[in-house]
């Protein structure tokens, strides 16, 4: 069975996010064994500078280095990263699965990740152009998740 961790910095606020989560994560247990791992925001003034910034982002992506599982095929979410339909990214997640058990997905906060943290994914994953919350992107991946199983699994899920 995979294992499919997500990384994310930043705790579910809103209560629809945390059910659509624990939603998609209990489809999710049909296929693959999941771990949410929740790093704490690092916290900055409310018009931080640039180097301000930076720092945040270094001290995330310190946190989440320390967090990734050894031996997982990391996926970091970026704005600069592949976007894919979903059955080529349910492809992606087959042919990942050939050399790995474990898939790492990494989502980071408001100001992005850390170009370490990037630099350990092969493949980067976006979701389009536009700007979604971090919250709201874990939801959106855990679903895409779940429909890449679905359709590498023949489900009807996926229409």
């Amino acid at each position: 069975m995979m294992n499919v961790t997500v990384i994310a910095v930043g705790k579910l606020k809103e209560s629809f996010l945390r059910d659509g989560c624990a939603e998609y994560v209990k489809r999710l247990g049909a296929y693959a064994k999941v771990n949410i791992i929740e790093i704490n925001e690092e916290r900055c003034s409310d018009n931080p500078s640039d180097s301000e910034i930076q720092n945040v982002i270094k001290k995330e992506g310190e946190r989440i280095l320390k967090k990734i599982p050894k031996g997982a095929a990391v996926i970091p979410l970026c704005i600069e990263g592949k976007e894919y339909d979903s059955r080529d990214f349910s492809a992606l997640l087959e042919s990942i699965a050939l050399n790995s058990s474990h898939i790492c997905f990494v989502i980071g906060g408001s100001f992005g990740l850390d170009a370490e943290v990037k630099a350990m994914g092969k493949v980067k994953l976006s979701f389009g152009k536009m700007t979604l919350p971090h919250q709201l992107a874990r939801m959106v991946l855990l679903e895409q998740v779940y429909r890449a199983f679905s359709i590498s699994n023949n489900s009807k899920y996926h229409k």
